[in-house]
């Protein structure tokens, strides 16, 4: 109740003395910066790191996170499940929103192969990241050994360096989730309002053009 009269105060109050287009927008802001922020599931990143490697701005990440019960479960009867990294880099600005000036994705499919008994991790890009495709494998002999393997991400080229100012303060932005947009539809209806397949992480740092320089 108390939260909903702040409210309905403060939107009469931006109604009488400005015009409804600009009360709407004020109001939104101000509703998204009381209200309590939804907290990120299934773990954290412990370490965030940019630096710049030649003409690229590298990112390097170390996650901790456990798989969920019921995700081992599905995995161990050879359904494969995927986790998508994603990293963002924005240029900071004072008097309007930060502008992102680049976008990376890579993917991180884990597979059980039943007949070898062997963990299997397939790292991919789409094609056109910093100019190229990834795509690579690598087994595991156990389910510790993969995982540690993904939750690992060592000097990611995620931006171009030429595209940055010596002169500005820039944003990397960071997520990793578990991708169930990547599963056959029948399981991802099964997976709606599933906590366990809520594994989301997320974590930002600022960083100049001459980090790791």
């Amino acid at each position: 109740m108390a939260l909903q009269t702040m409210t309905d105060s403060f939107t009469h109050f931006l109604k009488r003395h400005l015009g409804d287009a600009v009360a709407l927008l004020l109001w939104t802001m101000w509703a998204f910066s009381v209200l309590p922020a939804s907290a990120q599931t299934g773990g954290e990143i412990a370490q965030l790191r940019v630096e710049r490697l030649d003409d690229d701005i590298a990112l390097s990440a170390q996650m901790q996170f456990e798989l969920p019960a019921a995700v081992e479960e599905v995995i161990a009867k050879g359904v494969p499940v995927t986790f998508t990294a994603e990293a963002e880099i924005y240029r900071e600005r004072w008097y309007w929103f930060d502008k992102r000036l680049s976008f990376a994705q890579r993917s991180y499919k884990l597979a059980y192969q039943p007949l070898t008994r062997r963990w299997r991790v397939s790292v991919g890009a789409p094609t056109g990241e910093l100019g190229a495709a990834l795509s690579m494998s690598q087994t595991f002999d156990s389910l510790p050994e993969a995982l540690a393997h993904m939750k690992r991400i060592a000097r990611w080229r995620v931006a171009d360096a030429a595209a940055l100012d010596p002169a500005l303060k820039y944003r990397a932005e960071f997520r990793y989730r578990l991708d169930v947009s990547q599963l056959a539809l029948p399981l991802q209806i099964g997976t709606l309002g599933q906590s366990d397949w809520n594994v989301t992480l997320s974590a930002s740092t600022a960083f100049s053009l001459e980090v790791g320089r």
